[in-house]
């Protein structure tokens, strides 16, 4: 059995910073109160939960493991600091690879093809989960936690106090993907200058409403033509009403499977997505687990009117109303861009980059007073014309550990128990506070995030309110992620250059989807490689029958009702109040 507490100068070894080839005690403490404060367990509590780990770990101490993630500052603080700790503690040493999020999908997809094992874990946004019920290539971790990792399978893991597990579960009813980080895409807005007498004086004077946090997509783009238009400057520097993305890469396409046609209101009424037509516009009937079509002619939305609706909106506004180089950025240059100070607002931003948007003005950041306090505020994305209450009303990114069954078990195991470390009690309080992505309910509502709230402009106030889970990653209707995402950003990439129309970029996307559909469809139907849940595509129909029989929504005569606004302190009230 091994000894916890090492030799008086072993451990005066490990506390002058010199790791051991092998896990102790003495280190866990000095993660403890060195690192791992504030948290939710006492030091005591911590130390066992440290001491649980130390003992699973033994049979794999000396084990080298690789896992792969994308790059936020969640996932950069594990890499540079957890996988260190980690080491220290229990003797296996993790590579923890961090790459781009289509380079994190592409490998994903590789090793399920080739059944490699190119990574021992990842985290894989639950996004996936249609796709990991379906092939069974992932770990069914319902029953690798009851079988063969119960020996390593954390006993204070809590997966209650986990927010996104409903996400991570498939349609039948198992846990294949343990949440590692999690955020939102929400509504950010500069409230110092919302909060001019002089600019909401103007903007309500020209469009007859009060300036605030917009409701409706017509608010949204008054708002925009307003400050880019109308304030132009404030302080002496450019300013611009809105702020996007649009570089022809892969996380364009994520851009809008991310919840954006359902924004516009392209899918159906169900929570955590529509049912039976989800955000990506594929329809699948209630209480089935068979996709039936993308296209308006087979029952789906992915080129009906709120969908080509949600694309021509993007395009215009990122022409229209965003700074100059906008349409060149990819999702990681346009989000942290904010903290240039030159923008009003934006309709779809990520609350992952909250830590760059709290750094104090010293790193760079114009939106946070000389106290650190911010200027910005973020509130619930508005939504557009198609929309009906009980739509769904936006995205949540649950990136989560995932194994794949390729991966052998021994390494299974240890790279098992580093995912649960990453996202243990002892260590996610601080975590949280590094990389600002909550996973658990109990971080969230820490004291400690009570006391920071004010500084965080409403992240805090959001993930502790019941409406934190109407904000809902991608669902079962997608049927492979990988195959279906990589169509995506072409299309859309297409309508930015201008070679297509926003109609004739989404009919041709829907259609690229049902063919690859109908390819899944074949291969489902003779070698059972979908379990029997693969597609099975609805015959054409004419687009008119199904906007009369529960397919997509009509062409709306008015695009643009009159705008609406809420009060941002009243909508606060409300979250904190329930």
């Amino acid at each position: 059995m091994r000894k916890y507490l090492l030799s008086a100068v072993a451990a005066s070894a490990v506390l002058a910073g010199y790791s051991p080839a092998f896990a102790d005690e003495a280190a866990a403490r000095k993660w403890i109160d060195e690192e791992f404060q504030p948290s939710s367990l006492s030091k005591d509590e911590q130390l066992a939960e440290m001491n649980w780990f130390i003992q699973a770990a033994e049979p794999f101490s000396g084990m080298e493991i690789n896992v792969l993630s994308e790059g936020i500052p969640t996932h950069s603080y594990e890499s540079e600091v957890l996988t260190k700790a980690f080491e220290e503690i229990t003797g296996i040493k993790v590579n923890h690879q961090i790459l781009g999020e289509g380079e994190v999908v592409q490998a994903v997809q590789t090793q399920m093809q080739t059944g490699r094992n190119l990574y021992d874990a990842y985290v894989n946004d639950s996004d996936l989960i249609g796709t990991h019920s379906r092939l069974q290539l992932a770990v069914n971790l319902t029953d690798f936690m009851a079988g063969p990792a119960a020996d390593v399978t954390n006993p204070d893991l809590d997966l209650d106090d986990f927010m996104g597990t409903q996400f991570t579960t498939g349609p039948d009813g198992d846990l294949y993907q343990l949440p590692d980080q999690q955020f939102a895409n929400l509504y950010w807005f500069r409230k110092d200058w919302f909060d001019d007498p002089d600019i909401a004086a103007g903007f309500e004077e020209k469009y007859g409403y009060p300036l605030g946090v917009p409701v409706n997509w017509s608010a949204y783009e008054d708002i925009a033509e307003y400050f880019t238009n109308d304030v132009k400057e404030v302080d002496g520097v450019t300013i611009y009403g809105h702020m996007d993305y649009g570089k022809r890469a892969p996380d364009l396409g994520w851009r809008m499977t991310d919840a954006w046609l359902s924004m516009a209101g392209a899918g159906s009424k169900g929570e955590p997505n529509g049912v039976p037509i989800d955000e990506w516009g594929i329809r699948m009937e209630a209480g089935t687990c068979n996709p039936v079509g993308a296209s308006v002619t087979r029952g789906g939305a992915a080129n009906g009117p709120a969908a080509v609706y949600a694309i021509r909106k993007w395009d215009e506004w990122l022409r229209a109303y965003a700074p100059p180089g906008a349409a060149s950025y990819d999702f990681y240059q346009s989000l942290p861009a904010l903290a240039q100070g030159n923008v009003a607002q934006q309709i779809f931003w990520y609350t992952a980059f909250t830590a760059d948007m709290v750094k104090p003005q010293a790193e760079g950041n114009n939106t946070v007073d000389a106290d650190g306090n911010p200027l910005w505020r973020m509130a619930p994305s508005p939504h557009g014309p198609y929309w009906e209450e009980g739509q769904k009303v936006g995205y949540q990114d649950v990136g989560s550990w995932t194994i794949l069954k390729s991966t052998p078990e021994d390494r299974a195991k240890a790279a098992w128990l580093y995912a649960q470390f990453v996202v243990s009690k002892t260590v996610d309080v601080k975590k949280s506070h590094v990389g600002l992505t909550f996973i658990r309910d109990s971080s969230v509502r820490h004291e400690s995030f009570t006391e920071r709230a004010p500084k965080l402009g409403g992240l805090v106030e959001f993930y502790r309110s019941p409406d934190r889970t109407a904000w809902s990653p991608t669902g079962i209707n997608v049927p492979d992620y990988p195959k279906l995402a990589q169509i995506w950003w072409q299309q859309i990439g297409d309508v930015n250059s201008g070679a297509f129309t926003p109609q004739e970029a989404m009919d041709r996307l829907a259609s690229e989807m049902d063919i690859t559909m109908a390819r899944m469809q074949r291969a489902d139907e003779g070698a059972n490689v979908y379990g029997g849940c693969g597609p099975r595509l609805n015959e054409e129909k004419d687009a008119e029958w199904w906007f009369a029989n529960g397919g997509a929504k009509p062409k709306l005569d008015n695009e643009k009702p009159q705008g609406e606004t809420v009060n941002y302190d009243d909508l606060v009230a409300r979250w904190s109040s329930q």
